[in-house]
């Protein structure tokens, strides 16, 4: 597992270096959440809206929206696809999201229509350390994180 101070990153997911959100392809569906360090800089979740299920979806279009303390922003497609299923807990209670942004805080699942293709352009492996370390910097001279 990589981490930098507080910030995990499982090593089995794949990560949107633009936008923070993680991916995890299994059993033919992509589930998709935002990462810690994403996490850090946005604050806490105040409220989260998704599309609906069945909906074609491109990779870099918007798939629903959110609020969290610092920002609010769109929840961008890391995949091309059609939405399998939305968490209902987290349009619930979206601080979920942050107390548990890999397991039980995940926002959406996808059916991908070509993962081979848009996985490749997501940070993986050993990709991972020095996109973060990198990102961490960059945060902290934007003064989003400590």
């Amino acid at each position: 597992m990589s981490s930098n101070q507080n910030y995990i990153f499982p090593p089995d997911l794949y990560y949107d270096r633009a936008t923070h959100i993680w991916a995890r392809y299994d059993d033919e569906i992509v589930t998709i959440g935002l990462d810690a360090l994403g996490l850090e800089s946005l604050g806490d979740m105040a409220y989260i809206s998704l599309q609906a299920a069945g909906l074609p979806v491109q990779r870099g279009e918007s798939i629903g929206s959110l609020e969290a303390a610092k920002m609010v922003g769109d929840v961008i497609a890391p995949v091309g696809g059609v939405i399998a299923a939305r968490n209902d807990d987290v349009l619930r209670d979206p601080s979920l999201i942050n107390r548990d942004p890999y397991h039980a805080g995940w926002i959406i699942q996808i059916t991908p229509s070509d993962w081979e293709s848009d996985s490749a352009q997501l940070a993986h492996g050993a990709d991972v350390t020095a996109w973060v370390e990198s990102e961490i910097e960059r945060y902290r001279s934007q003064g989003w994180i400590e």
